[in-house]
């Protein structure tokens, strides 16, 4: 059944009645569930298979000796003429699969047949302005709720069972820019969202609803200059969250559109009780306009998810003029060195840099290029501040002609995009998918007007190899050490997955669903979905076998924004499918 807001949901027919009695309806999702969901193998609810982001499932039926029995068991088309860009990770739930499609659509799925139980179709307008196709990163469950973000910049609760709309609420305003792309979490009986729209000149903000009905609990503005507050019955409490002083690292009234947008989301570590944010590129990309470091933007901030206040941030491009963002996912891990617990976070930075920093307060621990060339700066100091090549930032445009053109890499598409990596427990290494690739940028006279594109740039991306573009390394976070590597002749664009078996998952612009072996990089599997893979994958065991699943569907920003790079991709073919394996039970010990 379909529900859609262009027309009002009709009764459930019988039908439908009894194909949902084959499926009983699945349990409330609690608070303790998704704090747990890290070391639980028979569901996933949370985006990141666990609230701290590593993406490393404990299963280990499946492993590099039996990787080769893995097969598809069902697939399910999302239908219709919206077909691109699918960049959700499932979520599954007592045999119900939960995903969003392109275009803020949502699907229940029979996780055992692929039977499609219901599907909510937003009423989108048509004057919404995705700056980088019209994706959805997923839904986050809550009670017997399914939530997730719309283009239009709206969070909507639907009922888990029957895909009935319980709550709708705006967010921001979309004739302004403003849209969610990204997966909400859930903390503690918090529904927390960022918003995207950063090329629009917005006012980036994190902010917390109560999962039950959508009422606001505190709104955090991510640029400096900007209150926040806490809300009671509706109205906001005296004691505003202070947002540093107005203008401090921002020129003139720059901060009132100063972009800054958490477009990502967010993870949280209940060990420090923190929130984990990236924000994005300050408004405009001309950086002549905007002297400064323009806090917080290209950032990693750390939250109180009782009432949004900051405490502690971590700017990765102070000023930044080539768009490098900073909302790349900061992953919490620990390890040991000199006898001691190091409570670590890490971040593979668009910008080039890998960052490993102290979670407890944002301090720099360490940082090393993971990418093979950088121009924009020299290297890091010992506080992780970059070392610019003056000479490598576009220089300032006239009224009348553009600024200095230069050669930059990597590219504004980043060294690593929204792309989640993933952390391996057993291996002490993170799978980093990234991309070697370069532009020419320049600056132009730009004004803001509200609901308009706010750059004040041009570029041409071109890659910086014949052969690859895409690389997906493991790295060592303690050492900087590149492990292993494997190059493919695309971009990488979609997340990663490692598990206890020794694997890890990914997937490519070209179709295929690859594993790889976790210690060495060999390639162990592959299958072709039939379109470019962008969606993160999962796994997760029931009825005593153990299953992964992904979506498949090119489209997102490489062919919109790739210059010189989206020739290389011109004839991928767009898609919309959501397919699911298995190794089952009678060949767990065959190779």
């Amino acid at each position: 059944m379909k529900h859609s807001a262009f027309r009002q949901p009709l009764m459930l027919s019988a039908l439908c009645l009894a194909m949902l009695a084959h499926t009983a309806p699945s349990l409330a999702v609690t608070d303790q569930e998704i704090l747990n969901d890290g070391k639980t193998t028979d569901q996933i609810v949370t985006n990141g298979l666990g609230l701290e982001g590593q993406r490393y499932s404990p299963l280990a039926t499946l492993n590099t000796d039996n990787i080769k029995q893995l097969r598809p068991v069902w697939a399910l088309s999302f239908g219709g003429e919206k077909q691109r860009g699918q960049q959700a990770q499932p979520l599954v739930k007592d045999g119900v699969m939960y995903v969003t499609a392109s275009y803020s659509r949502v699907f229940a799925v029979d996780a055992r047949t692929g039977r499609e139980l219901w599907q909510y179709d937003a009423r989108l307008p048509d004057d919404i302005r995705p700056c980088c196709d019209v994706i959805n990163r997923g839904v986050a469950l809550y009670g017997d709720l399914v939530i997730f973000g719309t283009l239009d910049a709206k969070l909507v609760a639907l009922n888990k069972d029957t895909g009935k709309v319980v709550w709708r609420k705006n967010v921001a305003d979309h004739k302004a820019g403003y849209s969610i792309t990204a997966a909400p979490l859930v903390v503690n009986g918090r529904l927390i969202t960022g918003v995207s729209g950063g090329e629009f000149g917005v006012v980036g903000k994190i902010e917390a609803y109560d999962p039950k009905n959508g009422d606001l609990l505190w709104s955090r503005p991510t640029v400096e200059g900007h209150m926040g507050y806490v809300y009671k019955d509706g109205k906001a409490v005296e004691n505003g969250i202070s947002g540093g002083e107005a203008g401090k690292t921002w020129p003139g009234d720059l901060w009132k559109t100063g972009g800054a947008a958490p477009w990502l989301g967010g993870y949280y570590d209940a060990e420090t009780n923190l929130l984990f944010f990236g924000t994005g590129n300050p408004a405009p990309w001309n950086s002549h306009l905007r002297p400064g470091d323009n806090l917080f933007s290209s950032s990693r901030l750390a939250l109180n998810p009782e009432d949004g206040s900051i405490k502690w941030h971590f700017q990765t491009t102070p000023h930044d003029g080539w768009d490098f963002d900073g909302v790349n996912e900061l992953i919490s891990f620990n390890y040991q060195e000199g006898g001691k617990t190091i409570k670590a976070a890490a971040s593979a930075d668009r910008n080039g840099f890998f960052y490993v920093l102290d979670r407890t307060n944002g301090k720099f621990i360490r940082g090393f290029p993971f990418v093979d060339k950088i121009t924009w700066a020299k290297g890091l100091d010992k506080n992780g501040r970059p070392i610019y090549d003056d000479s490598n930032r576009p220089g300032s445009p006239s009224a009348q002609e553009k600024g200095k053109s230069v050669f930059s890499a990597p590219a504004f598409l980043g060294a690593k995009n929204w792309m989640p990596m993933a952390y391996s427990q057993d291996t002490g290494l993170f799978y980093v998918p990234s991309n070697e690739w370069g532009m020419d940028i320049w600056n132009e006279d730009i004004a803001y007007k509200k609901g308009a594109a706010y750059l004040g740039a041009g570029f041409t991306i071109k890659p910086l190899n014949e052969e690859y573009i895409g690389v997906l390394r493991a790295i060592d976070p303690k050492t900087g050490k590149e492990v292993w590597r494997h190059t493919n002749y695309a971009p990488l664009w979609g997340g990663v997955l490692t598990t206890k078996g020794n694997l890890v998952f990914t997937g490519t612009p070209e179709g295929f669903l690859q594993a790889f072996n976790a210690k060495t990089g060999e390639k162990v599997w592959e299958f072709q979905t039939g379109s470019g893979v962008l969606g993160s994958p999962v796994t997760w065991e029931m009825d005593g076998e153990q299953y992964v699943s992904v979506l498949s569907g090119w489209g997102g920003a490489v062919p919109l924004w790739g210059g010189e790079v989206a020739k290389r991709v011109k004839d991928y073919n767009q898609g919309g499918m959501l397919w699911t394996f298995k190794l089952p039970k009678e060949l767990v010990g065959q190779k």
